[in-house]
């Protein structure tokens, strides 16, 4: 049974690149998700999600983890490290000796929790140069969560992901789509009964050179170049963002009927 669900993290847990205007700061994302189909099981079920896009992995730590102890949650999820790992000087050893800090801390309260691994991003030329810092970084998670008992939900052996059709046009965040996939692992992880199918793609439509050098170079002026001013001002994407889901409260349709 799960009645209180705290879910911490970033831009992926927050869930930027689904977006839903009628939800708190516009996007839906899958700790949403897991909480319709949770939220339907359990009639006094309770939801918060205190993410921030944009964060690195000490700022989330320090932020939302006593804060989430504090809300004495039954099941945390838990995912950070992504902004941290586009750096190339991270020291991952030490960030992940912190993750695990705050790993057992929240296992310490009773809490299942719920840790991922990062996207293979073999297919894609950007994120292709960090595999092997992605790599390292999983291994890092996979022991912490061996450690400490808590659940893993492997992404990086999720090849759905692979496909771009999974993503939004930033290349960086999942869409609709790929949140819906994360959904569906987290739930299957959990071992929770659900509903949720994966999108039917089909097969992948073919691109010549030039449609590929055309679409990479629009993505460079709309979504890279501003990526790359912000890092140069010191700026974040979640700087005048607060979490969407600050306290912990009852979520979904009375209904409880499930959007995919």
């Amino acid at each position: 049974m799960t009645n209180r669900l705290v879910s911490l993290g970033d831009s992926f847990t927050e869930g930027v690149g689904d977006a839903d205007p009628t939800a708190p700061n516009g996007v839906r994302g899958w700790a949403d998700r897991v909480a319709e189909v949770l939220a339907a099981r359990e009639p006094d079920f309770r939801y918060a999600n205190l993410a921030i896009r944009g964060k690195l992995l000490p700022q989330v730590l320090a932020e939302q983890v006593e804060p989430a102890v504090a809300m004495e949650p039954d099941l945390v999820t838990l995912y950070a490290g992504g902004n941290d790992l586009m750096r190339p000087k991270a020291d991952i050893d030490a960030l992940t000796d912190s993750y695990e800090l705050a790993v057992s801390r929240l296992r310490g309260t009773g809490a299942r929790v719920v840790l991922f691994t990062g996207v293979d991003g073999v297919e894609d030329a950007l994120f292709r140069q960090m595999r092997g810092r992605v790599a390292i970084y999983n291994e890092h998670v996979r022991g912490i969560a061996a450690r400490h008992s808590a659940l893993l939900v492997d992404m990086w052996s999720m090849r759905q992901l692979r496909d771009r059709r999974m993503w939004a046009p930033d290349r960086l965040h999942l869409n609709g789509k790929g949140h819906l996939e994360i959904a569906i692992a987290v739930l299957d992880v959990l071992g929770v009964p659900h509903e949720l199918t994966p999108a039917q793609l089909g097969p992948r439509p073919p691109f010549s050179a030039r449609e590929r050098r055309a679409a990479n170079l629009q993505w460079g002026r709309e979504h890279a170049w501003p990526w790359v001013r912000r890092r140069l001002r010191g700026e974040s994407s979640g700087d005048a963002m607060s979490p969407k889901r600050p306290k912990l409260e009852p979520f979904g349709p009375a209904s409880g009927a499930v959007r995919h």
